[in-house]
C-alpha cells in the first residue's frame, strides 16, 4: 500500500484543490455534475407500493425493461443477476447480445415505478473510514479519539461494516432514532459492487481487483455521531435501520460514462473502460462526488484523492475474508460532513440529502 500522505502530495494541484472544500465554505449549488445517464443500469423496483419487487434494466436513464417477468429466472434477485452477468460478460463488460436476450416485454419510463435499493439485502457492507485526507482533519477536530490514528493519515485502511438491515433505496426516508441520537450525519460515497465469489487471498494486484468488480452504485453512510463515539467499534452508530441509502441503480463497470473538459470549457463524453491494462487509471484520474443538503453544497471531491484506492481496499479486505457476489464496498467520504461544521450541520427532520457520483447519478433521500 502506498503511503497515504505521499499519494496526496503527488496528486495534481488542481485535484488537491478540489478536495479542499470544507462545509464552512459550502455554497448553494449542485455538488457535482452527474454527467450523462449511464447507458446501462440495473435496478430493483416496484410497479406500485407493496407489490412484488422486480428486476430491471434501465437504458440511458429513461427506459426500463423487465429482466425476470415471473420471478423464476433469478430466484435470489439482484445477487443472481450480478453473479451470472459477471461470469457471462467476462467481469461486467456488457454486450449487445446480452442486452438483447435479457430484455423482456415492452419498456416503461423508469419514472413510472418506485426504485428500491438495487441490492435490498447485500451479503456484506464493508466500509472505509478516513479515506480522504481533509476528512481526517475535520473528524479528528470534532470527534477526538474516534480512531487510533488521530489527525495523521492511517497507515492501513480503517475497515468497518454496516448492518444489511440499514439499507434503503432512493427517495426512502432516513429515520432519526427518537430519544437515541440527535447527531445524525451524512457521508456521500462511491460504492463498489463485487461480481463473484472470491476466496481469501485471491486479490493480489490491480488486475485481479478490477476483475472482481462488477460495477458501481452510490452509498450514503448515515451515522449517529454520538453513538459512534460512545462505542469502541463504529458498527452501532452506523447501522440503525435506514442508515444506508443505496442507489439509484448499479452501473456495470464498463458502462460508466464521464464528462471531460476539452480545454475550451466544453465537456466531452468519454467511455471509461475499467478493464484496460491499467484499470485503476480512470478512478485515479477522478470520478467526482459530492453531497447537497437542502440545496446547500456540503461535500465535493473526487476519487483520485482517496488515500487507498479501490484495488488496495479490495486486497486488504480479501486478505481476511471471502468476497461474494453482491458485497458492497463503501470507499469512504470526503470533507464536508455535518460534524465538521460550526455550528454543526447535522440532519434534521424535513431535510433532503442528495449524493451525486459522476457517471452514476443522484441518490436522494428525505429525513423523517
Amino acid at each position: 500500500l502506498r503511503a497515504p500522505a505521499a499519494r496526496f502530495a503527488r496528486a495534481p494541484p488542481a485535484a488537491r484543490r478540489r478536495c479542499l472544500l470544507s462545509a464552512r465554505a459550502a455554497s448553494t449549488s449542485a455538488a457535482v455534475d452527474a454527467g450523462p445517464p449511464p447507458h446501462v443500469a440495473l435496478v430493483t423496483f416496484e410497479r406500485s407500493p407493496g407489490q412484488r419487487p422486480e428486476l430491471g434494466l434501465v437504458e440511458n436513464g429513461h427506459w426500463l425493461w423487465t429482466l425476470d417477468v415471473d420471478g423464476t429466472r433469478y430466484p435470489r434477485g439482484m445477487l443472481d443477476v450480478i453473479e451470472r452477468w459477471h461470469d457471462a460478460t467476462s467481469g461486467g463488460r456488457m454486450s449487445d447480445e446480452i442486452l438483447e436476450t435479457e430484455r423482456k416485454g415492452d419498456p416503461v419510463p423508469v419514472a413510472s415505478v418506485t426504485l428500491l435499493a438495487p441490492i435490498p439485502d447485500p451479503p456484506s457492507i464493508v466500509c472505509v473510514g478516513k479515506n480522504y485526507l481533509e476528512h481526517i482533519g475535520e473528524v479528528d477536530s470534532s470527534l477526538p479519539g474516534i480512531s487510533n490514528s488521530g489527525a495523521a493519515p492511517p497507515k492501513y485502511p480503517i475497515i468497518f461494516t454496516k448492518a444489511p438491515t440499514s439499507v434503503i433505496g432512493p427517495n426512502a426516508s432516513i429515520q432519526i432514532p427518537t430519544g437515541v441520537s440527535n447527531a445524525i450525519d451524512y457521508e456521500g460515497e462511491l460504492g463498489v459492487i463485487v461480481g463473484r465469489s472470491i476466496p481469501p487471498g485471491s486479490v493480489v494486484d490491480a488486475e485481479s481487483a478490477w476483475d472482481a468488480v462488477f460495477g458501481f452504485t452510490i452509498i450514503n453512510d448515515v451515522t449517529a455521531r454520538d453513538v459512534q463515539k460512545q462505542h469502541q467499534q463504529w458498527y452501532l452508530g452506523k447501522s440503525f435501520d435506514t442508515f444506508c441509502p443505496m442507489g439509484p441503480w448499479i452501473v456495470p463497470k464498463n458502462a460508466l460514462r464521464l464528462n471531460e473538459s476539452d480545454g475550451d470549457g466544453e465537456s466531452n463524453e468519454r467511455d471509461c473502460d475499467l478493464t484496460a491494462k491499467d484499470p485503476a487509471s480512470v478512478v485515479k484520474r477522478g470520478v467526482a462526488l459530492g453531497t447537497v443538503v437542502n440545496g446547500e453544497r456540503r461535500q465535493r471531491s473526487d476519487t483520485s484523492l482517496m488515500l487507498f484506492d479501490v484495488p488496495a481496499l479490495l486486497r486488504v479486505v480479501n486478505r481476511a475474508m471471502s468476497l461474494r457476489a453482491g458485497d458492497v464496498i463503501a470507499t469512504g467520504t470526503p470533507a464536508g460532513v455535518g460534524a465538521g461544521m460550526d455550528p454543526k450541520g447535522f440532519l434534521k427532520r424535513g431535510d433532503t440529502c442528495e449524493v451525486t457520483v459522476q457517471g452514476v447519478g443522484v441518490l436522494k433521500n428525505r429525513v423523517a
